[in-house]
């Protein structure tokens, strides 16, 4: 969970996040806001859980992905049948 002390928090979402746990906290704190101002319900839960889902697929996708593949080239294959 994102248990940032308070004082920090308001910095943290005006700046942004400087590390995991900033980043967790401000996730959180927008998830929070949208579920707040849409209601709690399954079609809010339902859109917070897909919306989540679907940017951690795409930023798989398009930047675990191609890194991990810069990284195979660099260092060779692990999964290359003759090690």
């Amino acid at each position: 969970m994102p248990y940032i002390e308070k004082k920090q928090r308001p910095e943290v979402v005006e700046k942004g996040a400087t590390d995991a746990g900033e980043l967790n906290y401000l996730l959180t704190y927008h998830i929070l806001r949208y579920l707040n101002s849409m209601g709690l319900c399954y079609q809010t839960i339902n859109d917070i859980v897909g919306a989540l889902k679907c940017c951690s697929d795409e930023f798989y996708r398009r930047i675990v992905i191609p890194y991990e593949d810069k990284k195979i080239e660099m260092n060779g294959d692990v999964y290359e049948k003759n090690q």
